[in-house]
């Protein structure tokens, strides 16, 4: 009679959807000044892998939301380590999402951090500026790089 590997297949399972779930994280966000109403509302931050891995692309995922019809604008991105500016980029808005952006919608970009980048807590701000310059949304989280770098096996 075949040995029943069922429990130890179900194992195998879970320990695949816990890796898979550690890989991916919403992050904590507060906007950049508090109380104020901003035009472009953010529901939330994903983060992807989380930690971030030194070397490898990293996706960070907005969700949000409004009422305006956005066609043009730059997102602005400025990053701390500790207390040390570190880096600032600005991006077209419309290479992280189709315009008009209107209603709910996602801005997604995309980073490769060099394999020297020190590991450790940063801190990053961004700002979704519309075509006239105006501030449409700011928000600010936290996010780690790993101090592992994956090895390649060959």
């Amino acid at each position: 009679m075949a040995p029943n590997h069922r429990p130890r297949d179900l194992l195998l399972l879970a320990a695949a959807l816990l890796l898979s779930a550690s890989c991916a994280a919403a992050a904590d966000f507060e906007y950049c000044k508090k109380g104020r109403h901003y035009p472009v509302k953010v529901r939330g931050v994903e983060i992807v892998p989380d930690p971030v891995v030194r070397g490898e692309p990293a996706t960070f995922k907005i969700s949000a939301s409004t009422d305006k019809t956005i066609t043009k604008g730059k997102l602005v991105v400025d990053v701390w380590y500790f207390f040390f500016h570190v880096d600032s980029e600005t991006h077209d808005l419309c290479a992280g999402t189709p315009c008009p952006a209107t209603g709910e919608f996602e801005l997604t970009s995309e980073q490769t951090l060099p394999s020297y980048t020190p590991p450790g807590s940063y801190s990053l701000q961004m700002k979704l500026m519309g075509d006239k310059n105006e501030e449409l949304t700011c928000i600010s989280f936290g996010f780690s790089i790993g101090f592992v770098t994956p090895v390649a096996v060959m």
